[in-house]
C-alpha cells in the first residue's frame, strides 16, 4: 500500500461523498434528479465502494477505530436518505399511466417539509462522516510510509 495513493483515494472518496450529499440537497430543493442518481445503499454509492474495498485495507495499519465510526455514520446517512427517497420516488400513490409516462410524483407541502427535516438529519450524519474522515486523514498523515509497506505483506 502506498501512502500517497491511499490519501488520494480517500480524498476522491470524500469528494464522491460530498457530491452525493449535494445531489440529495438538489432533490430537496426541487430540481429534477433521476431516481438512480443518488444510490440508496451505503455499499452502492462511490464512497461506499471505496470504503468496502480500498478503505478496508486500512485496518491492516492498526488503530483504525475511526473506520467503524465512519461506517456507522455513513449508514445513518443512507437511512435518512431512504426516508427521503420514499417521499420522492415511492410509487404507491401514482396511477398506472403516471408511471408509464414517467410523470413525477406530486408532493404535498407536508411531504416537502418532512423531506427537509430528513435532509437536516442526513446533513448531520454527513458532517459526522466528514469529521471521522478528517480524523482518518490526520492518522494516515502521521503514519510513516514504512508502516504502509509493512501492512502490504499482510493484505
Amino acid at each position: 500500500m502506498d501512502k500517497a495513493v491511499t490519501l488520494q483515494l480517500l480524498g476522491d472518496a470524500k469528494t464522491a461523498h460530498l457530491r452525493w450529499v449535494q445531489r440529495a440537497k438538489l432533490l430537496i430543493e426541487g430540481l429534477p434528479i433521476d431516481e438512480g442518481a443518488i444510490p440508496l445503499s451505503g455499499t452502492d454509492c462511490n464512497f461506499g465502494q471505496w470504503f468496502y474495498s480500498e478503505g478496508q485495507k486500512l485496518n491492516a495499519l492498526g488503530n483504525m477505530d475511526c473506520l467503524g465510526e465512519i461506517e456507522k455514520a455513513h449508514f445513518a446517512l443512507h437511512d435518512e436518505y431512504m426516508k427521503i427517497f420514499k417521499i420522492y420516488f415511492a410509487d404507491n400513490d401514482r396511477s398506472f399511466f403516471s408511471k408509464l409516462f414517467s410523470s413525477k410524483k406530486k408532493l404535498s407541502d407536508h411531504e416537502k417539509e418532512l423531506a427537509k427535516e430528513y435532509f437536516i438529519k442526513l446533513q448531520a450524519a454527513s458532517d459526522e462522516v466528514l469529521s471521522h474522515i478528517g480524523r482518518l486523514e490526520r492518522r494516515l498523515y502521521a503514519i510513516p510510509q514504512s508502516s504502509f509497506d509493512a501492512s502490504t505483506t499482510g493484505i
